[in-house]
């Protein structure tokens, strides 16, 4: 019985690109207006920029694992044998050997939340301590958890956004979307050709639409500094 209750969830997990549910006009409720979410993305003054993006990453990580681990039975090696985003996206994972890999949306994700974890919790990363610092490396860690998390939101949209329906938890998924998108747009963490896949999705919340905010001054910006993590992703085209 229980088998056949998990086949049919991973057959109702399979990935479409048409329609997005997502964009539908009775799930594009999110639980913070625009202006609030501007306003929490602003760097305090006084405030130290390093500080900022470690406090903004964890409540991210969090969020998100806290999402999908919501969903995470109906992403299944079955239902979900590529890690895909909207417009055709797939997402690939480099090995410790720098080998491309293509691996199911669960592991892909287990890797991403995994790799997150562990460099969130490290004193030389993201240090807790009175008088350690933050590595100068800290900015380019940052935008790879970031961009590595949107992916996995990519995924949620793409794949699950029902499931999350469903759960009645898709004005939260809105509006930590929406705090993610504002959160580059004022710092510029993310490269657009990451986010482009869900620019209808933030016309359809119109979050970008007016006094559009300019990137922050950014710190000089630091060589990408290899670091002994996971490696990174490559897109499919």
């Amino acid at each position: 019985m229980g088998k056949a209750r998990r086949k049919d969830r991973e057959s109702s997990s399979v990935c479409s690109e048409e329609p997005k549910f997502y964009l539908e006009e009775a799930v594009l409720e999110r639980k913070l207006p625009e202006v609030d979410l501007k306003i929490l993305v602003d760097l305090p003054t006084g405030l130290d920029y390093n500080e900022w993006l470690a406090s903004h990453t964890i409540a991210f990580f969090d969020h998100i694992n806290l999402v999908y681990g919501t969903i995470s039975e109906f992403c299944t090696m079955s239902g979900c044998p590529d890690m895909t985003g909207p417009q055709l996206r797939t997402y690939l994972w480099f090995d410790e050997k720098g080998k491309k890999t293509r691996v199911a949306a669960p592991q892909y994700i287990d890797y991403v939340m995994t790799f997150t974890q562990k460099t969130i919790t490290d004193e030389n990363i993201f240090p807790t301590k009175y008088a350690n610092e933050f590595p100068n490396s800290f900015e380019s860690i940052v935008r790879k958890i970031l961009r590595l998390l949107f992916h996995v939101m990519a995924h949620l949209y793409h794949c699950h956004f029902r499931e999350v329906v469903l759960l009645n938890l898709h004005a939260h998924l809105n509006c930590l979307f929406a705090h993610l998108i504002l959160f580059n747009a004022r710092f510029n963490l993310i490269d657009p050709h990451e986010t482009e896949i869900l620019s209808d999705l933030v016309t359809a919340l119109k979050l970008l639409e007016t006094d559009q905010e300019q990137p922050q001054q950014q710190q000089p910006q630091q060589e990408t500094v290899q670091q002994p993590v996971p490696p990174e992703q490559n897109n499919a085209q």
